[in-house]
């Protein structure tokens, strides 16, 4: 991520992750993208918790000492649950009728002395209509929304430097 810091900025990342909204922050064909995904979920009930025969929460599965850990932010605009935050280390969930994913941000050293922010997301689809879902997006995410996503965390990450 374009992100650079030193070791106690990775608090920063966070909050402005947390708190980031792509339908009003991103560039428009991102905004777009989510206009359409907001609306066909309500439309379709993708967004609806997953079947009562899924597995418990991530956050239910984590090792005791990623349970203990505090959980981290609440996301203002995302339907995002946060799992747990550490020093250098934040993860949260989102789990709907289409599929479960992991945000995993990481602040890792550049080699410099320097560091900056590292993100990994992980999905799984629930069924054949999230592995529909998942292969229809799969473009649109690795095209369009990730790169721009990541300009536009850059974007914020040097306003809020200022």
């Amino acid at each position: 991520m374009p992100t650079p810091g030193d070791a106690h900025d990775f608090g920063r990342l966070v909050h402005l992750i947390a708190s980031g909204d792509p339908t009003r922050d991103a560039p428009r064909s991102v905004r777009v993208l989510w206009a359409i995904r907001w609306k066909a979920g309500e439309l379709l009930g993708w967004d609806k918790p997953p079947a009562a025969a899924a597995p418990p929460t991530l956050r239910d599965r984590l090792p005791a000492d990623l349970r203990a850990a505090p959980a981290g932010p609440e996301f203002t605009a995302l339907p995002f649950s946060s799992l747990y935050l550490l020093d250098d280390e934040w993860a949260a969930e989102i789990a709907n009728r289409t599929m479960r994913g992991v945000m995993h941000i990481g602040w890792v050293g550049n080699g410099e002395g320097g560091y900056r922010g590292q993100l990994a997301v992980y999905v799984r689809p629930n069924g054949l209509l999230g592995t529909c879902y998942l292969a229809a997006i799969r473009p649109f995410r690795h095209l369009i929304v990730y790169p721009r996503m990541l300009r536009q965390i850059g974007r914020a990450w040097q306003t809020s430097a200022s």
